[in-house]
């Protein structure tokens, strides 16, 4: 099974029981689904007995509830921080955001994509509770996004509204991945990255057009 872009060492603490809990339910939904994924499968792979999980978590959707934090909390050091290691420039940041989603495709021969994308199609109309937090996933994302836009902002007009291309980014990233894995390509993927990288080539030449003194524009 591959985890949730794995992209940095694990720590080598020992972890709670509850913690052993979280991390294993966030591996089986991720890679089978929330309602596929049963409580004894979780017990019998997490090592715990029924007592503490229910110790821990009443109900299934509590654990649920738990995954979806540990998932708002893994995205800088999993997703975030891995894709500022491996580009020097803000845009280029962005962009190895995505291609680390390319990479989980490639490595799960397209059978895994997103895991909050997978959890919001899953569980956003009968879970409300869990609904809510997979915005607040989305919501973390795009605020890493809008950070990494406002690096670059020296290159954009000036009058970006980098909300809008916050939203913009996730919805590509969304839709690429949803294609990708329908028609077991790379293509649409790809095509989606290359339009939107042409989109921020587009803002980088009229910043650079905007941002010019006066006197030099005739």
């Amino acid at each position: 099974m591959v985890h949730y872009i794995e992209m940095i060492d694990q720590p080598s603490t020992e972890p709670s029981t509850r913690d052993r809990i979280v991390t294993t339910a966030r591996e089986l939904f991720f890679d089978q689904g929330y309602n596929a994924t049963g409580i004894s499968e979780i017990l019998k792979k997490s090592g715990a007995h029924s007592g503490s999980l229910y110790h821990y978590f009443p109900t299934k959707e509590d654990l649920l509830m738990a995954v979806l934090q540990q998932y708002k909390e893994l995205l800088q050091p999993m997703v975030i921080g891995p894709a500022r290691e491996r580009a020097s420039q803000p845009i280029d940041r962005i962009f190895a955001v995505l291609h680390g989603y390319r990479l989980l495709l490639e490595a799960t021969d397209f059978r895994l994509g997103c895991p909050i994308g997978n959890l919001a199609l899953e569980v956003s109309n009968s879970h409300p509770a869990p609904r809510a937090l997979i915005c607040e996933n989305f919501d973390g994302w795009m605020d890493q996004v809008r950070t990494l836009i406002e690096e670059a902002s020296g290159s954009l007009p000036p009058d970006t509204d980098i909300d809008r291309l916050a939203v913009l980014l996730l919805s590509t990233m969304e839709g690429a991945v949803m294609l990708a894995r329908t028609y077991r390509s790379f293509e649409p993927f790809d095509q989606s990255v290359l339009a939107l990288r042409e989109h921020f080539e587009q803002l980088s030449l009229l910043g650079t057009t905007w941002s010019k003194p006066k006197n030099l524009e005739k």
